[in-house]
């Protein structure tokens, strides 16, 4: 490792984030030294040795970044000199618009700039507790497949419900494309809670004929079988929705489709046979989930009985529902906004231990984090990038764009996501407007419209957080 004037700072896996994180690092001037596990110890997925290894798809998603959020994403990384994006780049494969890649090409890509960087040491070995405290400035970036030696400490000292290992997701609805001309707002029995204004939820109604076509296509679903793992209980106690329709076909209707409490406001004197309430789930607003609709259906399966619910048979989902092994830490509760563990200055987290998921996603965690790591040694405030822009707008995510159930308290409301445009802020009132000689401007190409209107100005300001405008 050549001279440095700073002591290095010390990386925990060597996956996409933190070999992101190791590259953001050693272009600032800093010494890394990357810990890696496998040449030492596998894992059950990965099949190398070799660094930022793809284990499932080969793709990276769509690379538009004209109205596309993973899209802006790959852009905001390049503006950044992602070491990610330049070896997909480099190792990229016909994928129409998507940005896909060769993987072995792509991983021995990122392993030689790794290893042959000046300021970069690798160490094989694996690290069963956390940092020493010797180690003052440390990124973990793990990943889902943490060894349970290091989840376990990582448990130790954030407590025993700040680590999520089972995770039961709820499909979330982008609010724009929920049909308000057949739901209502309201919350059960018009309560006011904290914060609350007695119209928390989206409600859709059903009649007997939907509710029963619905508990029909739950019950044929095409359900994706357990893997050995996934013995373990269901998160938070919860079932899977289709589940509980197989236990009985008036199981739902006395459950999370109970309509007791609610008066459709479309139709006042005919009370729904059945309710499906959908919550807040950021405090943006923009996205709101399912409640109660945990489910292991495939993707391609729920998209399609989930429409068939009065009020979302246009509904965009910025994640459907799964129900998997994952590791992951409760970030809004436990880090700052630059990522550091705040009960252990110094120590960040990168990567989908931190709450995100896809292979962009993490990387672009890692990226953030190893910026800040630097700027830290280097005696320097850490520079956040702007709500605004996609790489901001996903930190917010973690560290604090969720929203707590004043309702179900203890009940963890903050879940892994992916990078979509329910996670940005909002375009400033009358932004969107009808281009000149348009005569028809529908819904959709409001929409449309919108979602360029906001990768525009995400890439803008990020330009300039980078210094780059």
């Amino acid at each position: 490792m050549t001279n440095s004037s700073f002591s290095p700072i010390h990386i925990i896996g060597g996956g996409l984030a933190g070999s992101e994180a190791a590259w953001q690092v050693a272009q600032a001037g800093v010494p890394v030294i990357l810990h890696e596990m496998r040449g030492v110890r596998g894992t059950d997925a990965h099949k190398t040795d070799g660094l930022a290894e793809l284990v499932c798809s080969n793709s990276f998603r769509s690379d538009d970044a004209t109205s596309n959020a993973v899209g802006v994403i790959h852009a905001e990384m390049r503006l950044a000199n992602s070491l990610i994006m330049a070896c997909a780049d480099k190792h990229q494969v016909p994928a129409g618009g998507a940005l896909a890649v060769d993987r072995d090409g792509f991983s021995d890509a990122v392993t030689a700039a790794i290893q042959q960087h000046p300021l970069i040491t690798v160490v094989r070995e694996e690290i069963t507790g956390l940092p020493p405290e010797d180690w003052d400035l440390a990124i973990i970036a793990t990943g889902p497949l943490t060894s349970p030696a290091l989840a376990e400490a990582i448990r130790e000292r954030t407590g025993k419900d700040a680590l999520a290992f089972f995770d039961a997701i709820a499909p979330i609805v982008h609010t724009d494309s929920i049909n308000m001309d057949i739901c209502w707002y309201q919350s059960r029995y018009d309560k006011v809670g904290p914060g609350g204004t007695g119209k928390d939820y989206i409600n859709c109604p059903l009649d007997e004929a939907q509710y029963n076509a619905f508990v029909d296509a739950l019950i044929a679903g095409d359900a994706v079988g357990f893997k050995e793992w996934e013995g373990t209980p269901y998160f938070d106690g919860c079932l899977p929705i289709e589940v509980m329709a197989e236990r009985g076909r008036e199981t739902l209707r006395h459950g999370p489709m109970k309509p007791m409490g609610l008066t459709n406001a479309h139709n006042p004197t005919v009370k729904p046979y059945a309710v499906v309430q959908l919550r807040q789930d950021n405090a943006l607003g923009t996205l709101y989930n399912m409640v109660g609709f945990q489910t292991k259906l495939r993707y391609g399966a729920q998209a399609e009985i989930f429409r068939m619910i009065p009020g979302l048979e246009n509904a965009e989902f910025a994640r459907l529902g799964g129900l998997h092994r994952n590791t992951y830490i409760h970030s809004p509760t436990l880090l700052d906004q630059s990522l550091q563990l705040k009960a252990r200055p110094g120590l960040r987290f990168a990567g989908q231990i931190t709450g995100c998921e896809g292979y962009v996603e993490s990387a672009s965690i890692g990226l953030l984090a190893g910026r800040f790591a630097a700027a830290q040694r280097k005696g320097e405030t850490p520079s956040i990038p702007p709500a605004t822009t996609a790489l901001g707008s996903l930190l917010n995510h973690i560290t604090g764009g969720h929203i707590v159930s004043d309702e179900e308290p203890g009940k963890r409301s903050f879940q892994p996501m992916n990078i979509n445009f329910g996670l940005f802020p909002e375009l400033e009132p009358g932004s969107i407007v009808k281009p000149e000689g348009v005569k028809r401007f529908r819904g959709k190409d409001k929409t449309v419209m919108k979602r360029q209107l906001i990768a525009a100005r995400a890439l803008d300001e990020c330009k300039v957080w980078l210094g780059r405008a």
